[in-house]
């Protein structure tokens, strides 16, 4: 892969699995895409680092519901910045959730600002710092503490 779109194309479906990953509850999944990074931000101020940190992270954060957490993330404007083996992106990101007693409404809004290394061909995320902007009726999305 030397052609930059095809670069900017793999960042970009990583970025979305992200989303997917979670939508689905696979938190595994989603732990899985910082096996070598770190997630900073959100109410926590920790920056985990790796698979099980980040696991760990999601598992005492996120409600779930027979093992969904009944939201849907919405990417727009990516931006990939590439520089060799080493890459930048951002994008802002919509969360929206419905449960019953809980209309469709938008719980989150904010920006990831994503670093990426190159391993062996293949990116994989190197830091997410996640931005968030509006906060809207999160206690059906994540759990208390």
């Amino acid at each position: 892969m030397s052609d930059p779109d095809e670069h900017r194309a793999a960042i970009a479906a990583l970025v979305y699995a992200y989303a997917e990953r979670l939508d689905a509850g696979d938190l595994a999944g989603v732990a899985a895409l910082f096996a070598d990074a770190t997630l900073r931000g959100g109410r926590s101020g920790r920056a985990p680092r790796g698979r099980d940190a980040v696991l760990a992270l999601f598992r005492g954060t996120v409600r779930l519901y027979d093992d969904l957490p009944c939201t849907k993330h919405v990417i727009t404007n990516l931006v990939v910045t590439l520089d060799g083996d080493r890459a930048s992106s951002r994008c802002a990101f919509t969360v929206l959730q419905a449960r019953p007693g809980l209309p469709l409404q938008a719980i989150l809004a904010g920006r990831y600002h994503d670093r990426w290394q190159r391993h062996g061909g293949s990116w994989r995320f190197a830091e997410r710092l996640v931005l968030a902007d509006h906060l809207g009726e999160l206690s059906r999305h994540t759990l208390p503490g």
